[in-house]
Protein backbone atom coordinates (compact mmCIF):
# COMPACT_ATOMS: atom_id res chain seq x y z
CA UNK A 1 0.00 0.00 0.00
CA UNK A 2 1.24 3.44 -1.08
CA UNK A 3 1.45 6.68 0.82
CA UNK A 4 -1.50 8.11 -0.67
CA UNK A 5 -3.56 5.19 0.48
CA UNK A 6 -1.99 5.61 4.25
CA UNK A 7 -3.05 9.60 4.18
CA UNK A 8 -6.40 8.98 3.06
CA UNK A 9 -7.12 6.14 5.63
CA UNK A 10 -6.02 8.04 8.30
CA UNK A 11 -7.78 11.61 7.22
CA UNK A 12 -10.88 8.94 6.84
CA UNK A 13 -10.40 7.50 10.40
CA UNK A 14 -10.00 11.05 11.58
CA UNK A 15 -13.32 12.04 10.18
CA UNK A 16 -15.35 9.06 11.56
CA UNK A 17 -13.81 9.54 14.97
CA UNK A 18 -14.44 13.55 15.39
CA UNK A 19 -17.86 12.37 14.18
CA UNK A 20 -18.47 9.63 16.92
CA UNK A 21 -16.96 12.19 19.77
CA UNK A 22 -19.57 14.97 18.66
CA UNK A 23 -21.92 12.33 19.63
CA UNK A 24 -20.41 10.71 22.73
CA UNK A 25 -20.79 13.55 25.14
CA UNK A 26 -24.73 14.24 23.84
CA UNK A 27 -27.20 14.10 26.65
CA UNK A 28 -31.05 13.49 26.24
CA UNK A 29 -33.79 15.81 26.74
CA UNK A 30 -34.94 16.17 29.71
CA UNK A 31 -31.95 14.97 31.40
CA UNK A 32 -29.64 17.45 30.79
CA UNK A 33 -27.01 17.67 33.31
CA UNK A 34 -26.45 21.59 32.21
CA UNK A 35 -30.44 22.75 33.22
CA UNK A 36 -30.54 24.81 36.05
CA UNK A 37 -32.42 27.42 38.16
CA UNK A 38 -30.66 30.55 37.73
CA UNK A 39 -31.44 31.10 41.75
CA UNK A 40 -28.69 28.55 41.42
CA UNK A 41 -26.33 30.40 40.05
CA UNK A 42 -22.98 32.29 41.37
CA UNK A 43 -23.42 35.87 41.51
CA UNK A 44 -20.73 36.28 38.65
CA UNK A 45 -20.39 34.39 35.09
CA UNK A 46 -17.99 34.73 32.63
CA UNK A 47 -18.59 32.72 29.33
CA UNK A 48 -17.36 32.88 25.69
CA UNK A 49 -20.64 33.47 24.39
CA UNK A 50 -23.80 34.37 26.21
CA UNK A 51 -27.19 33.87 24.45
CA UNK A 52 -30.22 36.01 25.82
CA UNK A 53 -33.25 33.73 25.22
CA UNK A 54 -33.23 29.82 24.76
CA UNK A 55 -35.94 29.82 22.29
CA UNK A 56 -36.28 28.20 18.64
CA UNK A 57 -33.15 30.13 17.12
CA UNK A 58 -31.01 30.09 20.52
CA UNK A 59 -31.49 26.64 21.30
CA UNK A 60 -29.90 25.86 17.88
CA UNK A 61 -27.00 28.34 18.33
CA UNK A 62 -26.22 27.44 21.88
CA UNK A 63 -25.81 23.64 20.91
CA UNK A 64 -23.64 24.45 17.65
CA UNK A 65 -21.39 27.15 19.56
CA UNK A 66 -20.80 24.89 22.84
CA UNK A 67 -18.62 22.40 20.02
CA UNK A 68 -15.93 24.69 20.57
CA UNK A 69 -16.60 27.56 23.29
CA UNK A 70 -18.40 27.96 26.69
CA UNK A 71 -22.04 28.85 26.11
CA UNK A 72 -24.53 30.55 28.78
CA UNK A 73 -27.95 30.77 27.57
CA UNK A 74 -30.09 32.90 29.77
CA UNK A 75 -33.86 31.92 29.54
CA UNK A 76 -36.56 34.32 31.03
CA UNK A 77 -39.20 30.86 31.02
CA UNK A 78 -38.81 27.35 32.39
CA UNK A 79 -38.41 23.83 31.01
CA UNK A 80 -40.66 22.22 28.55
CA UNK A 81 -40.17 18.90 29.74
CA UNK A 82 -42.84 17.41 31.65
CA UNK A 83 -45.69 19.80 30.79
CA UNK A 84 -48.35 17.52 29.18
CA UNK A 85 -49.95 21.18 27.96
CA UNK A 86 -46.73 21.42 25.78
CA UNK A 87 -46.18 17.69 24.59
CA UNK A 88 -49.64 16.93 23.28
CA UNK A 89 -51.37 17.72 20.42
CA UNK A 90 -54.52 17.87 21.69
CA UNK A 91 -53.49 20.16 24.55
CA UNK A 92 -52.63 22.93 21.61
CA UNK A 93 -54.77 25.76 22.51
CA UNK A 94 -54.30 24.97 26.64
CA UNK A 95 -50.80 27.21 27.20
CA UNK A 96 -52.30 29.65 24.52
CA UNK A 97 -55.90 30.21 26.89
CA UNK A 98 -53.63 30.18 29.80
CA UNK A 99 -53.28 33.97 31.23
CA UNK A 100 -51.67 32.72 34.80
CA UNK A 101 -47.98 34.20 35.58
CA UNK A 102 -45.75 30.89 35.24
CA UNK A 103 -47.86 30.26 31.82
CA UNK A 104 -45.65 29.26 28.93
CA UNK A 105 -47.35 31.75 26.70
CA UNK A 106 -47.45 35.38 27.63
CA UNK A 107 -50.77 37.13 25.99
CA UNK A 108 -50.88 40.47 24.94
CA UNK A 109 -53.40 42.92 22.81
CA UNK A 110 -51.40 44.35 19.90
CA UNK A 111 -52.72 48.37 19.52
CA UNK A 112 -54.48 46.59 16.36
CA UNK A 113 -56.65 45.31 18.94
CA UNK A 114 -55.42 41.72 18.00
CA UNK A 115 -55.27 38.94 20.55
CA UNK A 116 -51.58 37.64 20.66
CA UNK A 117 -49.02 35.38 22.56
CA UNK A 118 -45.02 35.37 23.08
CA UNK A 119 -43.16 32.62 24.59
CA UNK A 120 -41.75 32.40 27.79
CA UNK A 121 -40.44 28.65 27.95
CA UNK A 122 -37.24 26.98 26.77
CA UNK A 123 -37.83 26.04 22.87
CA UNK A 124 -39.56 29.81 22.32
CA UNK A 125 -42.67 29.30 20.01
CA UNK A 126 -41.59 25.53 19.00
CA UNK A 127 -43.36 25.18 22.16
CA UNK A 128 -46.65 26.53 22.09
CA UNK A 129 -47.07 26.95 18.00
CA UNK A 130 -49.01 24.56 15.91
CA UNK A 131 -45.74 22.70 14.62
CA UNK A 132 -45.93 22.88 10.81
CA UNK A 133 -42.56 23.12 9.07
CA UNK A 134 -41.52 23.92 5.61
CA UNK A 135 -38.68 26.04 4.18
CA UNK A 136 -38.11 29.02 3.01
CA UNK A 137 -38.24 29.50 -0.36
CA UNK A 138 -34.87 29.73 -2.40
CA UNK A 139 -35.65 33.46 -3.76
CA UNK A 140 -35.91 34.17 -0.01
CA UNK A 141 -32.62 32.37 0.80
CA UNK A 142 -30.75 33.95 -2.06
CA UNK A 143 -31.70 37.77 -0.87
CA UNK A 144 -30.61 37.31 2.45
CA UNK A 145 -27.05 36.43 1.05
CA UNK A 146 -26.94 33.21 2.68
CA UNK A 147 -24.74 30.31 1.95
CA UNK A 148 -27.06 28.44 0.01
CA UNK A 149 -25.00 25.06 0.84
CA UNK A 150 -24.72 25.49 4.50
CA UNK A 151 -28.27 26.48 4.49
CA UNK A 152 -29.30 23.41 3.36
CA UNK A 153 -27.04 21.58 5.75
CA UNK A 154 -28.45 23.36 8.50
CA UNK A 155 -31.62 22.56 7.92
CA UNK A 156 -31.38 19.22 7.49
CA UNK A 157 -29.45 19.06 11.05
CA UNK A 158 -32.39 20.48 12.58
CA UNK A 159 -34.92 18.23 10.70
CA UNK A 160 -32.96 15.26 12.18
CA UNK A 161 -33.78 15.43 15.40
CA UNK A 162 -37.32 17.53 15.62
CA UNK A 163 -39.41 17.11 12.53
CA UNK A 164 -41.80 14.29 11.39
CA UNK A 165 -44.09 13.58 8.38
CA UNK A 166 -47.52 13.72 9.34
CA UNK A 167 -49.75 11.32 9.30
CA UNK A 168 -53.00 12.62 6.37
CA UNK A 169 -55.85 11.40 8.40
CA UNK A 170 -59.17 12.12 6.91
CA UNK A 171 -59.98 15.80 7.65
CA UNK A 172 -56.40 16.76 6.09
CA UNK A 173 -56.91 14.70 3.71
CA UNK A 174 -60.31 16.01 2.36
CA UNK A 175 -58.68 19.88 3.00
CA UNK A 176 -55.89 18.70 0.41
CA UNK A 177 -58.24 17.35 -2.60
CA UNK A 178 -60.15 20.12 -1.82
CA UNK A 179 -57.64 22.82 -2.79
CA UNK A 180 -56.75 20.96 -6.14
CA UNK A 181 -59.98 20.87 -7.14
CA UNK A 182 -60.24 24.82 -6.39
CA UNK A 183 -57.38 24.66 -8.33
CA UNK A 184 -54.29 25.39 -6.34
CA UNK A 185 -52.10 23.23 -8.61
CA UNK A 186 -49.91 20.94 -8.54
CA UNK A 187 -49.88 18.69 -6.18
CA UNK A 188 -46.35 18.80 -4.55
CA UNK A 189 -46.52 15.79 -2.40
CA UNK A 190 -44.90 15.93 0.78
CA UNK A 191 -42.29 18.44 0.73
CA UNK A 192 -40.08 20.42 3.02
CA UNK A 193 -39.55 22.73 0.07
CA UNK A 194 -41.46 25.74 -0.72
CA UNK A 195 -43.27 25.48 -3.75
CA UNK A 196 -46.38 26.60 -5.55
CA UNK A 197 -49.69 24.57 -5.31
CA UNK A 198 -50.84 21.91 -2.63
CA UNK A 199 -48.11 19.92 -0.55
CA UNK A 200 -47.83 17.79 2.78
CA UNK A 201 -45.33 19.51 4.85
CA UNK A 202 -43.39 18.36 8.10
CA UNK A 203 -44.28 18.92 11.32
CA UNK A 204 -42.51 18.71 14.78
CA UNK A 205 -45.30 16.49 16.55
CA UNK A 206 -44.35 12.59 16.05
CA UNK A 207 -46.75 9.64 15.49
CA UNK A 208 -47.76 9.77 18.85
CA UNK A 209 -49.16 12.66 18.45
CA UNK A 210 -46.16 14.27 20.68
CA UNK A 211 -44.34 17.79 20.60
CA UNK A 212 -40.52 18.36 19.82
CA UNK A 213 -39.48 21.54 20.10
CA UNK A 214 -36.26 23.17 20.01
CA UNK A 215 -34.79 22.66 23.33
CA UNK A 216 -34.72 18.99 22.01
CA UNK A 217 -31.67 20.41 19.61
CA UNK A 218 -29.81 20.81 22.78
CA UNK A 219 -28.91 17.11 22.05
CA UNK A 220 -26.20 18.16 19.95
CA UNK A 221 -24.75 20.15 22.61
CA UNK A 222 -21.44 19.86 24.79
CA UNK A 223 -22.72 19.40 27.77
CA UNK A 224 -18.75 20.06 29.54
CA UNK A 225 -19.15 23.53 27.35
CA UNK A 226 -22.67 24.60 27.91
CA UNK A 227 -25.12 25.87 30.85
CA UNK A 228 -29.07 27.10 30.45
CA UNK A 229 -30.55 29.04 33.22
CA UNK A 230 -34.33 28.69 33.57
CA UNK A 231 -36.43 31.68 35.19
CA UNK A 232 -33.39 33.89 34.68
CA UNK A 233 -34.82 37.05 33.34
CA UNK A 234 -32.41 39.53 31.82
CA UNK A 235 -32.91 43.41 32.71
CA UNK A 236 -30.22 44.73 30.40
CA UNK A 237 -26.73 44.69 28.28
CA UNK A 238 -24.04 46.75 29.94
CA UNK A 239 -21.50 48.72 27.78
CA UNK A 240 -18.14 50.15 27.90
CA UNK A 241 -16.08 52.57 26.34
CA UNK A 242 -12.67 52.59 26.78
CA UNK A 243 -10.38 55.08 26.01
CA UNK A 244 -9.39 56.05 22.41
CA UNK A 245 -12.31 53.58 21.27
CA UNK A 246 -15.14 54.91 19.31
CA UNK A 247 -17.60 52.04 19.49
CA UNK A 248 -19.38 51.27 22.93
CA UNK A 249 -18.46 47.25 23.81
CA UNK A 250 -21.15 45.11 25.14
CA UNK A 251 -19.44 43.86 28.08
CA UNK A 252 -21.88 41.42 29.72
CA UNK A 253 -25.35 41.18 31.02
CA UNK A 254 -27.35 41.98 33.97
CA UNK A 255 -29.74 39.35 34.98
CA UNK A 256 -32.66 38.41 38.23
CA UNK A 257 -33.86 34.72 39.14
CA UNK A 258 -37.17 33.98 40.04
CA UNK A 259 -36.57 35.25 43.31
CA UNK A 260 -35.86 38.34 42.02
CA UNK A 261 -31.80 38.15 43.06
CA UNK A 262 -29.40 39.89 40.26
CA UNK A 263 -26.66 38.17 39.02
CA UNK A 264 -23.86 39.38 36.20
CA UNK A 265 -22.52 37.84 33.19
CA UNK A 266 -19.64 38.82 31.28
CA UNK A 267 -17.69 38.14 27.92
CA UNK A 268 -14.55 36.05 29.14
CA UNK A 269 -12.61 37.73 26.35
CA UNK A 270 -12.50 39.87 23.48
CA UNK A 271 -13.45 37.10 20.72
CA UNK A 272 -16.52 37.05 23.16
CA UNK A 273 -19.42 37.64 22.74
CA UNK A 274 -23.19 38.91 23.45
CA UNK A 275 -26.10 37.29 21.63
CA UNK A 276 -29.81 38.43 21.69
CA UNK A 277 -32.24 36.01 20.57
CA UNK A 278 -35.19 36.84 22.55
CA UNK A 279 -37.32 37.18 19.66
CA UNK A 280 -39.39 39.75 17.30
CA UNK A 281 -40.74 41.54 20.72
CA UNK A 282 -37.61 40.90 23.50
CA UNK A 283 -34.91 41.97 21.14
CA UNK A 284 -35.89 45.27 20.24
CA UNK A 285 -37.32 45.47 23.83
CA UNK A 286 -34.35 44.56 25.54
CA UNK A 287 -32.08 46.72 22.57
CA UNK A 288 -34.00 50.06 24.20
CA UNK A 289 -34.03 48.81 27.63
CA UNK A 290 -30.01 49.01 27.43
CA UNK A 291 -29.87 51.93 25.67
CA UNK A 292 -29.85 51.81 22.25
CA UNK A 293 -32.86 52.99 20.88
CA UNK A 294 -34.49 56.39 19.53
CA UNK A 295 -32.99 59.00 21.40
CA UNK A 296 -36.12 60.93 22.38
CA UNK A 297 -38.23 57.74 23.29
CA UNK A 298 -35.18 56.20 25.67
CA UNK A 299 -35.28 59.45 27.00
CA UNK A 300 -38.64 60.05 28.29
CA UNK A 301 -38.37 56.64 29.72
CA UNK A 302 -35.16 57.79 32.00
CA UNK A 303 -32.83 55.17 30.17
CA UNK A 304 -28.99 56.18 29.96
CA UNK A 305 -28.74 56.94 25.34
CA UNK A 306 -25.69 54.40 24.56
CA UNK A 307 -26.39 54.43 20.69
CA UNK A 308 -28.81 56.32 19.08
CA UNK A 309 -30.37 54.12 16.77
CA UNK A 310 -34.04 55.21 15.41
CA UNK A 311 -34.96 51.88 13.44
CA UNK A 312 -34.79 49.97 16.63
CA UNK A 313 -38.28 48.83 17.12
CA UNK A 314 -39.41 49.72 13.65
CA UNK A 315 -40.75 47.71 10.68
CA UNK A 316 -42.51 45.47 13.02
CA UNK A 317 -44.73 42.75 11.01
CA UNK A 318 -47.49 39.72 11.37
CA UNK A 319 -48.69 38.01 9.12
CA UNK A 320 -52.72 38.63 9.12
CA UNK A 321 -54.56 35.23 9.32
CA UNK A 322 -58.50 34.90 8.48
CA UNK A 323 -60.59 31.75 8.81
CA UNK A 324 -63.75 30.04 8.58
CA UNK A 325 -65.07 27.15 11.15
CA UNK A 326 -66.63 24.46 9.84
CA UNK A 327 -69.25 22.83 12.04
CA UNK A 328 -69.00 18.96 11.13
CA UNK A 329 -71.98 16.18 10.50
CA UNK A 330 -69.27 13.19 11.46
CA UNK A 331 -66.75 12.95 13.99
CA UNK A 332 -63.22 14.00 12.84
CA UNK A 333 -59.54 14.04 14.11
CA UNK A 334 -57.50 16.54 15.88
CA UNK A 335 -54.67 17.56 13.94
CA UNK A 336 -52.69 21.10 13.43
CA UNK A 337 -51.79 22.39 10.00
CA UNK A 338 -50.23 19.62 8.02
CA UNK A 339 -51.39 20.58 3.87
CA UNK A 340 -50.69 24.14 2.77
CA UNK A 341 -51.74 25.54 -0.55
CA UNK A 342 -49.10 27.89 -1.49
CA UNK A 343 -51.25 30.62 -4.11
CA UNK A 344 -49.16 32.75 -7.02
CA UNK A 345 -51.27 35.40 -5.99
CA UNK A 346 -49.18 35.72 -2.20
CA UNK A 347 -51.92 33.69 0.24
CA UNK A 348 -51.03 30.46 2.82
CA UNK A 349 -54.20 28.02 2.88
CA UNK A 350 -54.03 25.66 5.90
CA UNK A 351 -56.43 23.78 8.17
CA UNK A 352 -56.79 22.65 11.39
CA UNK A 353 -59.39 20.58 13.13
CA UNK A 354 -60.98 18.57 16.28
CA UNK A 355 -63.05 19.22 19.36
CA UNK A 356 -60.33 21.33 21.21
CA UNK A 357 -60.11 23.92 17.89
CA UNK A 358 -64.15 24.37 18.03
CA UNK A 359 -64.12 25.22 21.47
CA UNK A 360 -60.88 27.88 21.60
CA UNK A 361 -62.74 29.27 18.94
CA UNK A 362 -65.91 30.12 21.06
CA UNK A 363 -63.38 31.32 23.89
CA UNK A 364 -63.75 34.48 24.94
CA UNK A 365 -62.43 36.01 28.62
CA UNK A 366 -65.37 37.55 30.73
CA UNK A 367 -63.16 40.41 30.83
CA UNK A 368 -63.16 40.12 26.85
CA UNK A 369 -67.14 40.06 26.16
CA UNK A 370 -69.31 42.16 24.52
CA UNK A 371 -72.89 42.20 23.78
CA UNK A 372 -72.08 44.06 20.23
CA UNK A 373 -73.53 42.33 17.31
CA UNK A 374 -73.61 43.18 13.75
CA UNK A 375 -75.83 40.30 12.76
CA UNK A 376 -77.90 40.96 9.75
CA UNK A 377 -81.63 41.76 11.02
CA UNK A 378 -83.28 38.16 11.42
CA UNK A 379 -80.30 36.07 11.24
CA UNK A 380 -79.27 36.77 15.13
CA UNK A 381 -81.62 33.40 16.38
CA UNK A 382 -79.84 31.32 13.51
CA UNK A 383 -75.99 32.46 14.72
CA UNK A 384 -77.22 31.44 18.42
CA UNK A 385 -78.29 28.20 17.46
CA UNK A 386 -75.32 27.55 15.39
CA UNK A 387 -72.61 28.89 18.46
CA UNK A 388 -75.32 26.15 20.16
CA UNK A 389 -74.99 23.04 18.32
CA UNK A 390 -70.89 23.55 17.63
CA UNK A 391 -70.09 23.74 21.79
CA UNK A 392 -72.24 21.22 21.57
CA UNK A 393 -71.49 18.59 19.15
CA UNK A 394 -67.70 19.93 19.65
CA UNK A 395 -67.02 18.55 15.70
CA UNK A 396 -65.59 20.75 13.12
CA UNK A 397 -62.10 22.40 12.24
CA UNK A 398 -60.98 25.31 10.31
CA UNK A 399 -59.57 26.95 7.27
CA UNK A 400 -57.48 29.66 7.22
CA UNK A 401 -55.46 31.62 5.32
CA UNK A 402 -52.49 34.05 5.91
CA UNK A 403 -50.25 35.96 3.38
CA UNK A 404 -47.51 36.77 2.58
CA UNK A 405 -44.72 39.31 3.77
CA UNK A 406 -46.76 41.31 4.72
CA UNK A 407 -45.70 44.47 3.36
CA UNK A 408 -48.10 45.87 5.87
CA UNK A 409 -45.32 47.12 9.03
CA UNK A 410 -45.77 48.89 12.25
CA UNK A 411 -43.56 49.38 15.37
CA UNK A 412 -42.86 48.57 18.94
CA UNK A 413 -42.15 50.84 21.60
CA UNK A 414 -41.62 50.67 25.32
CA UNK A 415 -44.34 50.51 27.80
CA UNK A 416 -42.22 50.45 31.08
CA UNK A 417 -38.51 49.60 31.74
CA UNK A 418 -40.13 46.02 33.29
CA UNK A 419 -38.49 43.63 30.96
CA UNK A 420 -41.25 41.48 32.00
CA UNK A 421 -43.78 44.09 30.87
CA UNK A 422 -45.01 43.76 27.48
CA UNK A 423 -44.45 46.66 24.97
CA UNK A 424 -46.42 48.37 22.90
CA UNK A 425 -46.91 46.72 19.80
CA UNK A 426 -48.77 47.65 16.69
CA UNK A 427 -48.24 45.95 13.35
CA UNK A 428 -50.90 47.89 10.97
CA UNK A 429 -52.73 44.88 9.56
CA UNK A 430 -53.78 45.90 6.00
CA UNK A 431 -52.46 49.10 5.93
CA UNK A 432 -50.92 48.58 2.23
CA UNK A 433 -53.93 47.57 0.07
CA UNK A 434 -51.99 44.43 -1.46
CA UNK A 435 -52.17 42.68 1.45
CA UNK A 436 -55.77 43.18 1.67
CA UNK A 437 -56.39 42.07 -2.03
CA UNK A 438 -54.58 38.89 -0.88
CA UNK A 439 -56.64 38.11 2.18
CA UNK A 440 -59.23 38.56 0.10
CA UNK A 441 -58.21 35.95 -2.67
CA UNK A 442 -57.16 33.73 -0.05
CA UNK A 443 -61.03 33.48 1.39
CA UNK A 444 -62.42 32.81 -2.07
CA UNK A 445 -59.96 29.89 -2.18
CA UNK A 446 -60.91 28.66 0.99
CA UNK A 447 -64.87 29.24 0.13
CA UNK A 448 -64.03 26.80 -3.39
CA UNK A 449 -62.40 24.33 -0.44
CA UNK A 450 -65.70 23.82 1.78
CA UNK A 451 -68.04 23.82 -1.73
CA UNK A 452 -65.84 21.21 -2.98
CA UNK A 453 -66.89 17.71 -3.90
CA UNK A 454 -64.03 16.40 -2.11
CA UNK A 455 -64.67 18.19 1.28
CA UNK A 456 -68.32 17.69 1.14
CA UNK A 457 -68.70 15.06 3.83
CA UNK A 458 -67.49 17.08 6.29
CA UNK A 459 -69.84 19.90 5.76
CA UNK A 460 -73.65 20.01 7.21
CA UNK A 461 -75.40 20.97 3.38
CA UNK A 462 -78.35 23.31 4.87
CA UNK A 463 -75.56 25.17 6.70
CA UNK A 464 -74.51 27.88 3.19
CA UNK A 465 -71.17 29.61 3.25
CA UNK A 466 -72.29 33.05 4.10
CA UNK A 467 -74.23 32.05 7.49
CA UNK A 468 -69.95 30.64 8.79
CA UNK A 469 -68.53 34.37 7.39
CA UNK A 470 -71.64 35.94 9.43
CA UNK A 471 -70.91 33.52 12.44
CA UNK A 472 -67.26 34.96 12.41
CA UNK A 473 -67.95 38.69 12.17
CA UNK A 474 -70.50 37.89 14.77
CA UNK A 475 -67.71 36.12 16.86
CA UNK A 476 -65.30 37.78 19.69
CA UNK A 477 -61.87 37.09 17.45
CA UNK A 478 -60.61 40.11 18.21
CA UNK A 479 -61.29 43.71 20.33
CA UNK A 480 -61.27 45.38 16.60
CA UNK A 481 -65.08 47.47 15.94
CA UNK A 482 -67.55 45.91 13.46
CA UNK A 483 -68.48 47.56 10.75
CA UNK A 484 -71.72 46.28 8.97
CA UNK A 485 -70.85 45.53 5.63
CA UNK A 486 -68.24 42.89 6.98
CA UNK A 487 -71.07 40.40 6.38
CA UNK A 488 -71.13 40.93 2.56
CA UNK A 489 -67.96 42.31 1.81
CA UNK A 490 -64.80 40.35 1.94
CA UNK A 491 -62.21 43.34 2.37
CA UNK A 492 -64.40 44.23 5.44
CA UNK A 493 -64.57 40.87 6.87
CA UNK A 494 -60.53 40.93 6.27
CA UNK A 495 -60.07 43.77 8.30
CA UNK A 496 -62.73 43.22 10.96
CA UNK A 497 -61.99 39.75 11.63
CA UNK A 498 -58.24 39.04 11.35
CA UNK A 499 -56.43 37.58 13.84
CA UNK A 500 -52.62 36.41 14.44
CA UNK A 501 -50.71 33.23 13.15
CA UNK A 502 -48.18 33.99 15.68
CA UNK A 503 -45.47 34.88 12.52
CA UNK A 504 -44.56 38.53 13.80
CA UNK A 505 -41.14 39.44 13.20
CA UNK A 506 -38.77 42.34 12.80
CA UNK A 507 -37.74 45.17 15.22
CA UNK A 508 -34.00 44.88 14.38
CA UNK A 509 -33.64 44.82 10.47
CA UNK A 510 -30.86 43.67 8.58
CA UNK A 511 -28.92 46.97 7.00
CA UNK A 512 -31.14 48.85 9.82
CA UNK A 513 -30.31 47.89 12.99
CA UNK A 514 -27.89 44.58 12.17
CA UNK A 515 -24.97 44.22 9.59
CA UNK A 516 -25.24 41.24 7.40
CA UNK A 517 -23.40 39.36 9.62
CA UNK A 518 -25.65 39.89 12.48
CA UNK A 519 -23.48 41.97 14.44
CA UNK A 520 -25.59 45.19 15.66
CA UNK A 521 -24.35 48.71 13.67
CA UNK A 522 -22.51 51.08 16.03
CA UNK A 523 -21.21 48.78 18.93
CA UNK A 524 -18.92 45.46 19.36
CA UNK A 525 -19.49 42.34 20.83
CA UNK A 526 -22.99 42.17 20.37
CA UNK A 527 -25.33 40.58 17.45
CA UNK A 528 -28.85 39.22 17.39
CA UNK A 529 -30.13 36.21 15.93
CA UNK A 530 -33.54 35.58 15.82
CA UNK A 531 -36.73 36.59 13.87
CA UNK A 532 -36.58 40.14 14.54
CA UNK A 533 -33.80 40.54 12.00
CA UNK A 534 -36.40 38.90 9.18
CA UNK A 535 -37.91 41.70 6.90
CA UNK A 536 -40.42 39.31 5.49
CA UNK A 537 -41.59 36.02 7.08
CA UNK A 538 -39.89 33.51 5.04
CA UNK A 539 -42.35 31.13 3.64
CA UNK A 540 -45.39 29.67 4.87
CA UNK A 541 -44.31 29.40 8.16
CA UNK A 542 -40.82 31.05 9.62
CA UNK A 543 -39.97 28.35 12.46
CA UNK A 544 -37.87 26.13 10.21
CA UNK A 545 -36.14 29.02 9.51
CA UNK A 546 -35.47 30.77 12.42
CA UNK A 547 -34.00 27.25 13.83
CA UNK A 548 -31.85 27.18 10.81
CA UNK A 549 -30.59 30.35 11.21
CA UNK A 550 -29.27 29.70 14.58
CA UNK A 551 -27.47 26.56 13.42
CA UNK A 552 -26.25 28.66 10.49
CA UNK A 553 -24.74 31.43 12.27
CA UNK A 554 -23.56 29.20 14.86
CA UNK A 555 -21.13 27.46 12.38
CA UNK A 556 -20.32 31.04 10.95
CA UNK A 557 -19.44 32.41 14.35
CA UNK A 558 -17.42 29.04 15.14
CA UNK A 559 -15.36 29.58 11.83
CA UNK A 560 -14.35 33.03 12.62
CA UNK A 561 -12.60 31.82 15.95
Amino acid sequence: MGLRWWRNFGAALAGVLLFFHGFCYSEKGPNYSFLQEAKQAPPNLYYDYIIIGGGTSGCALAATLSQNATVLVLERGGSPYGNPKIRNLDSFFANILDNSPLSPSQSFISEDGVFNNRARVLGGGSALNAGFYSRASAGYVKSSGWDERLVKESYEWVEKKVVFKPPMLQWQSAVRDGLLEAGVLPYNGFSYEHLYGTKVGGTIFDHQDHRHTAADLLEYANPKNIVVLLHATVEKIEFRLPDGESKPIASGVIFRDEVGVRHNAYRRDSKSEIILSAGAIGSPQLLMLSGIGPEAHLKAHGIPVILEQPMVGQGMADNPMNALPIPSPRPIENSLAQVVGITTFGSYIEAISGSDIIRSWFHRPPEQSSNDSTAPKGTEKTLKAMHTMMKATVRGGIILEKIKGPISTGHLKLRTTNPEDNPYVTFNYFKEPEDLQRCVEGMRIIIKVINSKAFSKFRFPHIPVQLLIDMVVNSPVNLRPRHVGASINLEQFCIDTVRTIWHYHGGCHVGRVVEPDYKVIGVDGLRIIDGSTFNHSPGTNPQATVMMLGRYMGEKILGER
